[in-house]
């Protein structure tokens, strides 16, 4: 599987990273924001995304917000990986079209889990 992590902090990038090739997931993109998440997305094919909600330029919900209103992009299961824990907050993630939604910190198991979950609810995709 092809993965894009967004999000502004390098560290948490290359944790997730770190995290996906442990779970068997050796390809990888980065972007530092919402909009250069938009950006990688128009050149580069990935079957999954894991952002960040608080980041600079945009964030994480106006990121997942575009990749839901773009024909070719809608369909992309979306794991959000945040600090942001109030139960308000996960609604509104979800009202946006996150598939599923982590809090930091996180366990490898837990990333695996969410990252399962997602995939069982995403609609089937032609890869």
């Amino acid at each position: 599987m092809r993965f894009l992590i967004v999000d502004d902090s390098s560290t948490m990038r290359r944790i997730i990273i770190n995290t996906l090739k442990k779970l068997g997931h050796h390809e990888c993109y980065e972007a530092g924001n919402g909009r250069e998440g938009v950006e990688r997305l128009a050149t580069t094919p990935v079957d999954m995304i894991i952002t960040d909600w608080n980041m600079p330029e945009m964030s994480g919900i106006d990121f997942v917000r575009a990749v839901r209103a773009n024909e070719a992009t809608r369909q992309l299961p979306v794991l959000m990986v945040t600090t942001n824990a109030a139960e308000e907050d996960i609604v509104e993630a979800l009202k946006a079209g996150v598939s599923n939604y982590v809090v930091k910190p996180f366990t490898p198991d837990t990333i695996k889990e969410k990252i399962q979950a997602a995939l069982r609810m995403a609609p089937s995709r032609t890869r």
